[in-house]
Order: C-alpha cells, then structure tokens, then sequence
C-alpha cells in the first residue's frame, strides 16, 4: 500500500513538473540556432555601438578596424548589378614639377545599397482604329490576360502579397499598414481577394506537387493544428494542418526535396487516406493511430520516428533524478551519432554501416527496456514511455534494414513549423473555401514554405493563370501540365517555360 502511494506521488510529482515546463519552460530539447542568433545579435549590436564611440574618439582606430573589416567581410555576391563611381583628383598635373600624372593603379572598394521598394502604376494604352471611308466597324488589340480581372493588382504585386503573407509570416493587416506608409490605401479585404484568387489559380502547382511527391518511394507525414476563425461565436476553433515531404539528400537521391501542405478541418484516419491516395512505399511518420489504416492496406510501409521516443525520456530527465530515462538517452544519442557520420552516403553504404554497428545496438536497447518496464510502477510516465517505443519498435527498427529511411521525421516537422505564423493562420469560413478549391482552404493549402524566392512566386503566378483558355490561345500546341511543370519549386532555377520539354520533371 505504501508502495502504491509513493508510486502514484511520484506520477503525479512528474506530472506537475511537465506542466510547469510546457508552461513556462523551454519546449526544445536543444537551444534552436534561430534562438541563440537572437541573443547574440543583440550583444553583437552593443559591442558595435562601443566600437563606433570608441573609433570616433581615436581616428587611429578607425583605420584599423576599417582594414580588419577589408579582410573578414569577403566579397558581395557577383549576380548583384554595379554602379560604378569614380572618384577622381582634380588635377592630373604634378604639383612638385608641373609634370602629366599617369596612372599606376586604383583602389577599388564596394558597398551594399539597398534601394526600397518602389510602388508603380502601369498604365496600358489600346489605341483604336476606324477606317475613315468604311464604318464597318473598330479594330483594336485585345486586352492583356490579367490574373486578376478587372482588378488593380499586376502578378508582381500579388506575389510579393503572397511571399510576405507565407514565407515571412506577414498577415495582411500588416501588410496593408506598410502600404498605408507608402501612402497607398489598401484594404485588407482587398488583400485577402487576392490572395483568395490566387489560391484558386495555382490549384494545378500544389496539385501537381503533391502528386510528385507520392509518385516517391518514401515520404515524411506529419500534422499540426491550425486555428481557424469561427465567425458567430467570438472565438476561433481547430483545423488540421497536414504535411507531405520529401528529402532524399541524406542518403545521396537524385530527387530534389518538397513539401505539400493540406488543410482539413480534423485529423481522422480518412484524411491521410485520401491525401496520399496512389501512394506505394514507405511513410516516415510519428505515433499517431491514424496513419496505421495506411498500413493496414498493405501497399505503406510505416517507419516510426525516434525522436518521438527520446522526446518522453528527456522530459523525465529534465524533471529531476531520472537514472532510467538518463541511459535510455544517452542509448539513444549512440545511434544519432552514427547517423551523423553516414549522412550523405548511399542507401546501400548507410544499410551497411547500420547493419554493423546501429543493429546491435538497437538488440540491447529492446531488451532492457523490457527488463526496466518490469521494475517501475505501470502507471508512472516512465513505464509510458517505455510502452510507447516498445509498442512500435519493428516500425523503429525499419531503418536498419532501409537506408533510405531516416532516424525520425525533424524534416517535415522542421517544415510544418515554419508553414505560417500564430496570426497568419486563421481562416474565415474554411468549409467554403474547402468546397470550392477541392478540400484545400486557400490559406493552408498550398506548399509556400517549399517554394523560395518572390522571383519564383511572381513566374509562377504569371505562369498558372485562371484563364486556362487563354493559355491555350496563346500555345495551342502546347499543354496546360507543361507549364504547371515548369513551376513546381524545383524549377526555381528555370529560366523560361520550356514549351518542348517532358511533362515529367
């Protein structure tokens, strides 16, 4: 009895101190780079101010510093367009002999100006004509396809919209506040109808992506929730963000990387079904129950992810004395450095090399889980923990046999936390918006993340118009799929839409 009461005080002793870190404590298990650049910025930022006071004080110490920043700044990258100024001497004439200088050489330096973005007003003209000795009628050239009819917004400006939106996380009211400061009053319902059409008009890209993507012999899959704006109620409810990717460079693939993401409005087992419907291969993914319909349909393969299993054990570790959890740790931190050093080789070197020393590893590992399983009290975390690897070890120890698969999922989680910011997620009546663009809401349904560079956005924007009709006036040789291939994210680099190429990247 005793016994039993100190178990369940321990439990809930473990329980409280979770809480108490999720609520006020680091949730990362490591100190993110993003995190720790912020830190240093700012004393980076103090010691600059010091250095200018002190250098304003001693000219001395401005040269020097001025030669030490020649030497560690390297050069600025050669795409980037010159303006070139020369600053000349007045005289070319000797001021000792009255003799012509001739020139030995120059000192070359270059700065990094930075012109902000400038606001324009295209104004499109279309003369009409009349035959003077006919009234048979006006000719006049037709008007240009606009992404947008009748609307104000040029493709460049819709895309710079969408970039600032979801690539750097700036919600439209925002985004209406800068305009406003350039003196240009746009309202955020505006906004978002262009950011509405423009979701509809690249329908075909996110498609085609996410048919690519499960054209792949392995994906990543994981979901997060999204809250979604629930007009009448005064408060706002949860979606389901779910995320497709792929990332072949750890063990040398050809394929390049990406990631899809599709909203639902929950997270039953029907949604990865249809999702990744077609889909042969195998599916990196977390614990969760309803990936394991996939599997049970025999054409998925389910590789489940260690870091979900180290995540319970260094909570434990983190909430006081925890030997158990401490060496299921440090077990699991000898097979991430052995990954470490095969990252980047074959599938077929990485299978080896885990063969020889990640397996025998991963042999003890089960077996003494089991056996410290039988000395804890069932109800504690620990022993959860303990279930929850053992309940899904032969989709952990996938990796030894595959070197393609990976130790856990961080490359889509890594993806799906980056999809969109707190205020940049909610969406206003979503059951419409999944009705109309087929089971995708505008704002969560299309792969942004995957997708670098306003450059590309404005291409792809130019390039997948609504006006599929239009396209087809205007190459009628050529098909629609042609053009949506030319703008999937791999095609940054693609100069022009080649009209003759495969339709198979």
């Amino acid at each position: 009895m005793l016994l039993e009461e100190r178990a369940e005080s321990e439990r809930l002793r473990q329980i409280i101190k979770a809480l108490q870190r999720h609520r006020f404590g680091r949730r990362a298990e490591s100190l993110p780079e993003d995190q720790l650049l912020l830190g240093l910025e700012e004393a980076e930022q103090v010691e600059a101010a010091g250095h200018a006071q002190a250098e304003e004080a001693a000219p001395a110490e401005t040269t020097a510093r001025s030669a030490k920043r020649r030497v560690n700044r390297g050069s600025l990258p050669a795409h980037l367009p010159r303006l070139e100024t020369i600053v000349d001497v007045e005289s070319t004439v000797c001021p000792c002999c009255a003799g012509p200088l001739h020139r030995i050489g120059e000192d070359v330096s270059e700065r990094l100006d930075i012109v902000p973005a400038q606001v324009r007003v295209l104004v499109i003209r279309r003369p009409k004509y009349a035959c003077r000795a006919c009234e048979d009628g006006v000719v006049q050239a037709p008007a240009p396809a606009r992404l947008i009819e009748g609307g104000l917004p040029t493709d460049g400006t819709v895309a710079q919209v969408l970039v600032a939106k979801y690539a750097d996380h700036l919600p439209l009211y925002r985004q209406a506040q800068i305009y406003a400061r350039q003196g240009l009053r746009l309202d955020r319902s505006t906004l978002a109808d262009w950011v509405g059409r423009a979701a509809f008009h690249l329908r075909p890209v996110h498609e085609r992506l996410l048919d690519k993507l499960k054209a792949s012999p392995k994906l990543f899959a994981d979901e997060t929730t999204a809250p979604v704006l629930d007009p009448g109620r005064g408060r706002t409810k949860t979606g389901q963000l779910w995320a497709y990717a792929r990332d072949d460079r750890p063990w040398g693939g050809t394929d390049p990387p990406g990631v899809a993401y599709v909203y639902a409005p929950d997270r039953t087992a029907e949604r990865p079904a249809t999702h990744l419907a077609g889909f042969e291969g195998v599916l990196q993914v977390d614990g969760y129950e309803a990936y394991k319909a996939l599997a049970r349909r025999g054409a998925v393969q389910l590789a489940f992810c260690w870091s979900h299993v180290r995540r319970p054990f260094y909570e434990l570790a983190q909430s006081g004395p925890a030997p158990i959890a401490a060496e299921a740790l440090v077990r699991i931190a000898a097979l991430y450095r052995i990954e470490a050093e095969i990252w980047g080789r074959s599938a077929d070197d990485r299978r080896d090399v885990r063969q020889a020393r990640s397996r025998p590893l991963v042999e003890a590992f089960e077996p003494w889980l089991r056996e410290k399983l039988a000395l804890v009290s069932q109800k504690s975390r620990l022993a959860e923990a303990i279930r929850y690897a053992l309940s899904r070890w032969a989709g952990l120890g996938l990796f030894l046999d595959d070197g393609r698969v990976e130790l856990d999922t961080n490359v889509v989680e890594r993806s799906i936390l980056g999809s969109s910011g707190r205020r940049n997620t909610c969406v206003c009546r979503p059951q419409r918006c999944v009705k109309g663009l087929g089971g995708r809401s505008p704002a969560q349904g299309f792969a942004w993340p995957a997708i670098e560079g306003r450059s590309h956005r404005r291409k792809v924007v130019r390039t997948v118009p609504a006006q599929v009709s239009a396209l087809r006036e205007v190459l009628p040789q050529q098909p629609v799929g042609v053009l949506v291939r030319a703008a999937l994210p791999w095609a940054v680099r693609v100069a022009k839409v080649d009209c003759h190429a495969s339709l198979d990247p």
